[in-house]
Order: structure tokens, then C-alpha cells, then sequence
């Protein structure tokens, strides 16, 4: 499989560089709009199936939020089962047929979607719920009292922790974090009437959605690598261990683990069954820092330019399409295409306009458009109607986000 780097973006096709493609596929439409470049997405998909080495790969629909675009990839061989991010939302995939396996990566505290859960036994049956504590289980056996067995999977804490734990590296999530501990808790699901341990889950944030390299910080790079690297063989050692002490209280469907950043290093450990990726798909710029993969940007929004107050500005209509995380410049939306545009530091990306500042800007006129990559993937979704598909230079068909469905699930 080919690995595409950075350079290889600006590439030709029919003798049109990237820009010239997009705006020839997207010359009928109206700015502002997204995009999903369909060549782009198969390649990344493919890499993640490379990658992955024969083991199931998980989508994660909070970084796709496009049934059509999740239906394309669960048709590619590789891509098993749909890991969502609410119950409203896994009830909502299973009853229109998306998928027929469907783990809930978060705790609920959706009593009437417990329910639901409970009254349909065809989505019981396919929806997996995630919990951490005994009070999780309390919860699910009182709103689905009566109703369906509910499947479950455990998560696990998965930070990496040195110093005797003194110091955290990674998402803080589940409390569990012992082969005791989790042993524990599988035992009592099943004392529970109507609750059945169906998987066990650890998401590796520290090494799954931190990039290695870091642009302009060496140091801090050298630092991102060592820690990932003692982090997965300690990370490696508890899991195997955890998977190991359930296993003999419980049968387990499924061991979920890993997530873009970490595909191939996860997928290695042989007490892991499948792998979790989304964001691999879009390739969203916050994961151009990783030295072992490199993705295709294929997921874009276009932005008309409607002003030109002074010479190396040009104004866009909107932008301020800020994603989640801690509040910082990476945050931002990247100005993509043309090249060598970049945000005023007083202004950034604007709730109605976004002034783009260099040289670049004075070779725009008014509405001509300007590509931008959002800084996570699924976000994007949440901010447009529509995504149009472009394969090669022709747009192929328009299909609706979960926003254009009247679905906000968050």
C-alpha cells in the first residue's frame, strides 16, 4: 500500500493540481459548503486496513457523523461494526440498518433511550452499552427492568501513569485499572439479572490521538516518543493481564482497543480483537503529526472570499468552526488551499467573517473560495447540511450529515 506524505497532496489529476479539482467539481455550488474527496478516503481507509494486519477495525461515528459516508467504509473489507458515541445515536444507526453491531463508547445516563434499548430486543441484540462502575449498572437494570438483556463492555483506564502514579499521561476516563479490579466488576454483571458482559475496552489516548511530531518543538517530540514508547509496553502487559483474569469469570465477545494514531502498535497485542479508528478516514490536520502514518486530507469546507479591505487581506464568510480540547491555537481551522494564507492574531477564524492575511490573499477576487481542513473530523459534520462527494474531478452525489437529518446528538 502507498503512503502518501504531505507533498504528494498538491499532486495532479487529468493535469488539474488540488485546487484546480476541487473547484472544477464544486463550480455549481454555492459557497459556503464541505466536501468529502472520495479517492482520498478510499486510500485512507485502505491504509488503515494496511495497517490494522488482518484485525477488525471499529468505525467511530463521531468522526464520520454521515451514514452515507459510514455505510462506504463498512462496505470496505476490514471495517467491522460502527463504535458510536451516544445510545440516542447507536438506536437511531441500528433501526435504519447501518450496522447490526454497535458498541456505545461512552456511559449513559439516557434513562427513556435505556428503555427503548430494553422494548426492542433486535437492537439489544446489537447494541453493546459501555460501563465502569457497579453504579452504571444500577442505572441500566432500573430503566431496562424487564425488558431485553442488555449487552455490556467494561472500559478500562488505559493512561500511562509513572512516578508510582504520581503522574497521569493521558484522557482521564474509567477507574478501572487493576486485572483485580475489572475482574471484579465483570463478576458482578453476572449476578445481574438481564446485564451480560459482552467486551472489554481501552482507548490509549496518549498514544492514539497525540502525535509524535509536534511541528517546530524537537525536544518536546523526543519527550511524545519515549513516553508513547514505554506506555505501550506497560500498556501491552495490564491488558493482556486484564483480558487474561475476565476470561476466566466470563466469555468475551470482543476486546476493543487503539484508535488512529495507534492502529498498527495496538493491533500487535494479541489480547486485542479488534481496533477502534475514525479520524484516520477524514485525516483531519490535527493528525498530520504522527511519524508512523501519514493520511490524505479528505474532508474540506470551502469559504467564498467577500472582501478585500486592504492589500494582502482577503475576508472569508465565516470560519469560526473551532473544535473541542483544550483552548488553544491548534484548535483553529487550517486555511488549506491556495497556499500561504494565514489568520490575524486579533481576529483568528470569526463567527461571521475571517480576515486571511499574506501575500497569496492579493490573487483572490471576490468569491473565489478558499479550501480549509477542520481541526478534528467528524466536528465539520456538525456545522454543514450536506457533504458532496468528489471523486476525481466530478462531484458524484450530495448526501446528508447527521445535522442534515435533524440528528444532533451533541
Amino acid at each position: 500500500m502507498k503512503t502518501f506524505h504531505i507533498r504528494s497532496f498538491y499532486g495532479n489529476v487529468n493535469g488539474m493540481n488540488l485546487r484546480e479539482r476541487y473547484d472544477a467539481a464544486t463550480a455549481s455550488l454555492e459557497a459556503p459548503f464541505a466536501v468529502v474527496d472520495l479517492s482520498a478516503l478510499r486510500a485512507n481507509a485502505a491504509d488503515l486496513v494496511r495497517r490494522a494486519g488482518g484485525k477488525p477495525i471499529r468505525v467511530a461515528s463521531k468522526s464520520v457523523r454521515c451514514r452515507a459516508v459510514l455505510a462506504e467504509v463498512l462496505a470496505t473489507d476490514g471495517f467491522a461494526g460502527i463504535m458510536a458515541f451516544t445510545l440516542p445515536e447507536a438506536l437511531w444507526l441500528a433501526r435504519e440498518g447501518v450496522s447490526d453491531d454497535i458498541l456505545v463508547a461512552y456511559p449513559t445516563a439516557d434513562r427513556t433511550a435505556l428503555a427503548e434499548l430494553a422494548a426492542d430486543e433486535a437492537a439489544a441484540r446489537a447494541i453493546t452499552l459501555m460501563v465502569d462502575s457497579a453504579a452504571h449498572l444500577d442505572l441500566i437494570e432500573k430503566a431496562a427492568a424487564g425488558g431485553a438483556t442488555v449487552r455490556l463492555c467494561v472500559d478500562i483506564d488505559a493512561s500511562y501513569r509513572p512516578l508510582g502514579g504520581r503522574v497521569r499521561v493521558g484522557a482521564l476516563r474509567s477507574p478501572l485499572r487493576t486485572p483485580a479490579q475489572v475482574r471484579e466488576l465483570a463478576e458482578e454483571i453476572g449476578r445481574r439479572r438481564g446485564l451480560r458482559l459482552a467486551g472489554l475496552m481501552a482507548y490509549e489516548s496518549q498514544i492514539a490521538g497525540v502525535g509524535d511530531l509536534p511541528p517546530g518543538r524537537p525536544a518536546r517530540a523526543r519527550v511524545i516518543h519515549a513516553m508513547q514508547r514505554r506506555s505501550r509496553v506497560e500498556l501491552a502487559r495490564r491488558r493482556g493481564e486484564i483480558v487474561a483474569a475476565v476470561r476466566e469469570v466470563a466469555e468475551l465477545d470482543f476486546v476493543n482497543g487503539g484508535g488512529t494514531g495507534s492502529v498498527e502498535t495496538t493491533a500487535a497485542e494479541k489480547a486485542v480483537t479488534e481496533i477502534a479508528a475514525g479520524s484516520g478516514l477524514y485525516q483531519p490536520h490535527l493528525f498530520d503529526y504522527y511519524s508512523n502514518f501519514r493520511g490524505r486530507p479528505a474532508a474540506l469546507f470551502a469559504l467564498p472570499v467577500v472582501r478585500r479591505p486592504a492589500p494582502g487581506v482577503a475576508t472569508v464568510l465565516g470560519g469560526g468552526y473551532l473544535a473541542s480540547g483544550p483552548a488553544d491555537a491548534l484548535r483553529l481551522p487550517q486555511p488549506y488551499l491556495p497556499t500561504g494564507l494565514s489568520y490575524d492574531a486579533n481576529e483568528g477564524a470569526g463567527e461571521v467573517q475571517t480576515p486571511l492575511l499574506g501575500a497569496t490573499a492579493d490573487l483572490l477576487s471576490l468569491g473565489d473560495r478558499v479550501w480549509f481542513r477542520h481541526t478534528k473530523a467528524g466536528e465539520l459534520c456538525e456545522r454543514f447540511a450536506d457533504l458532496h462527494l468528489i471523486d476525481g474531478d466530478r462531484l458524484v452525489r450530495t448526501v446528508p450529515t447527521y445535522r442534515g437529518e435533524g440528528k444532533t446528538f451533541l
